[in-house]
């Protein structure tokens, strides 16, 4: 019960890392707030782990706004938030992706962790301590060809978890970011342009553990990083990665 009493909102929590991340706060006894775009599905995960929901689009300043009003209703504070919602852009030439694509990757990716501090940092610093983990990516660290700026969104947030952390330490505020190397969550297939064997099988030939990331290997480590047992550590992106980046 690393997390017992806790107060948690999980972004992008009815799916992939983000419902690994939920389920693991929960068993830990945390009390979490799925927040996702898809609503039905962010209701039936929080009834399976005896949380709430909301609705809320995080590159939207007012639903932002709006999901930490609920929060505050739902769960009387705010000690955890993890920023995993995101989304990239099919595999293409940095030239050939769309300014549409562009602006949405950016405003899932990078806005929404701007917008969840605007919003919830002042709530942290009036408590006096708070735990942001920002879900980032290897891509940020070792960038991919064709995925150009997915990958400099990740490196966005990479930096923002760093310069947070700075600004934020004094008022016992810890920020910290996982790197996960392609897992098996909904994104994979945009990744790898198409899931197909073979696609799976050059990615997996650049992960010198041969797998994927799993919600779980995400979730067991941000835990420990939300948890008191971290108390010292901040500002630090950390790869689960099979040892891609070495």
């Amino acid at each position: 019960m690393q997390l017992k009493d806790k107060k948690a909102i999980v972004t992008g929590g009815a799916s992939g890392f983000g419902e690994g991340i939920a389920r693991r706060f929960a068993a830990e006894g945390a009390h979490v707030m799925v927040a996702d775009i898809n609503l039905k599905a962010a209701q039936t995960l929080a009834a399976d782990i005896g949380g709430c929901a909301c609705q809320v689009d995080v590159s939207q300043n007012d639903q932002v706004l709006a999901m930490t009003k609920a929060a505050l209703s739902e769960l009387g504070s705010i000690d955890i938030l993890v920023n995993n919602a995101g989304v990239t852009h099919m595999p293409a030439l940095m030239e050939e992706v769309s300014e549409e694509d562009f602006d949405r990757v950016l405003a899932v990716n990078a806005k929404s962790v701007f917008l969840t501090a605007r919003h919830i940092v002042p709530l942290m610093k009036e408590n006096g301590s708070g735990a942001i983990l920002n879900i980032a990516s290897t891509a940020g660290v070792s960038p991919r060809p064709r995925l150009n700026w997915y990958n400099a969104s990740k490196g966005w947030m990479i930096t923002a978890t760093k310069t947070m952390a700075v600004e934020l330490a004094g008022n016992a505020i810890r920020v910290n970011a996982i790197n996960p190397v392609a897992g098996e969550t909904p994104l994979l297939a945009s990744f790898l342009g198409g899931d197909t064997p073979e696609n799976r099988q050059r990615f997996l030939s650049t992960i010198p553990m041969g797998r994927f990331s799993t919600p779980r290997d995400i979730a067991a480590l941000a835990v420990f990083l939300c948890s008191d047992e971290a108390g010292l550590i901040t500002g630090q992106a950390i790869e689960i990665d099979g040892g891609r980046t070495i």
